[in-house]
């Protein structure tokens, strides 16, 4: 039996793929072209299409595709491509798999802790419910036109919170499925510290806005390792956030990458102001946020970190 995965080219997508390979694995990647290779299969998410005898009896599916949040500046036009292509993609496997006759006995799908908007210092895990009217507002957010704006990090949760909503005919037709809450993952090879080691290279790294908004991490090799536990769980399902059990603020972080490079860190934050010229809206909804939260259920289930401390993720990646 397969594990089939969709966003296998991507930063994660494809470290994971390695790594099931290494456990002994079958995978089976989706792609959005003609396959060129025996371990690939055909699906357009946006028109539907995806061939059942794929997913037919598969041992487990990782939905990891999207577009990149951080790639390109939200402008009306990207933020529809952000939630649709997140949307439909899920909603094109849910519907598939809830047809099949031996469908997959579980299904972890992407998320993002984007979901909790900004916690400030308050830590928050899985039990935490969002507001009334932002699970209103993700209910019709299938235009791309999702509202929040009122609250930092409201439109990203709203985002999340829909995306999420779309793997209930699955669930209806009794899959396991589990939400993978991610936090910022840490791997040299890009994603957020990707984008900062360069900087950070040239003894130019500084604290972001204020400096106090927590970020919640983790390493890749807990990531994977998380994917594993939970593939291996058979009672794990619904919202799981695959962070590192100490979050901490963006000062910390500053200071914790200078030590790992023996690099300096400048003094002076780069203003608020600056970041949103810089970035747009992407500066209030991902980098002047807060984010402190905890996984709870990880550790309830019995994962062990091997990075549970920012200093030694950050000395074994650099």
């Amino acid at each position: 039996m397969a594990v089939v995965i969709t966003g296998s080219s991507g930063l994660l997508g494809s470290a994971l793929v390695r790594a099931l390979r290494a456990d002994g694995r079958t995978v089976v990647r989706l792609v959005r072209r003609t396959p060129a290779a025996p371990d690939e299969a055909f699906w357009d998410p946006r028109e539907g299409i995806l061939a059942p005898s794929v997913l037919e009896g598969a041992e487990a599916v990782v939905h990891l595709a999207g577009a990149g949040i951080a790639d390109r500046r939200w402008t009306p036009e990207y933020r529809r491509e952000l939630l649709n292509s997140r949307v439909e993609g899920t909603r094109t496997l849910a519907t598939t798999i809830a047809r099949l006759e031996r469908a997959p006995a579980v299904w972890l799908s992407g998320s993002a802790i984007g979901v909790y908007g900004d916690t400030g210092e308050h830590p928050v895990e899985e039990s935490w419910e969002p507001p009334r009217s932002w699970v209103s507002a993700a209910s019709g957010a299938g235009s791309g036109e999702a509202g929040g704006r009122g609250v930092r990090g409201q439109w990203l949760a709203e985002l999340v919170l829909a995306w999420e909503a779309e793997t209930e005919p699955a669930e209806r037709a009794g899959v396991r499925v589990a939400h993978l809450r991610t936090g910022h993952v840490l791997t040299a090879e890009g994603g957020f510290l990707g984008k900062m080691l360069p900087v950070f290279r040239l003894g130019l790294g500084a604290p972001l806005g204020s400096g106090r908004q927590f970020i919640s991490w983790i390493a890749i090799d807990d990531w994977i390792g998380a994917i594993r536990h939970i593939l291996a769980e058979p009672q794990v399902s619904g919202p799981v956030n695959l962070t590192a059990p100490t979050p901490v603020t963006n000062a910390d972080f500053t200071r914790s990458l200078g030590r790992a490079l023996h690099r300096p860190t400048l003094p002076v934050p780069v203003p608020a102001f600056a970041l949103r010229a810089a970035l747009g809206e992407l500066a209030d909804e991902g980098v002047l946020i807060g984010q402190r939260v905890l996984p709870r259920r990880l550790l309830e289930m019995g994962y062990r970190f091997r990075y549970p401390r920012l200093d030694d993720a950050l000395a074994a990646i650099v």
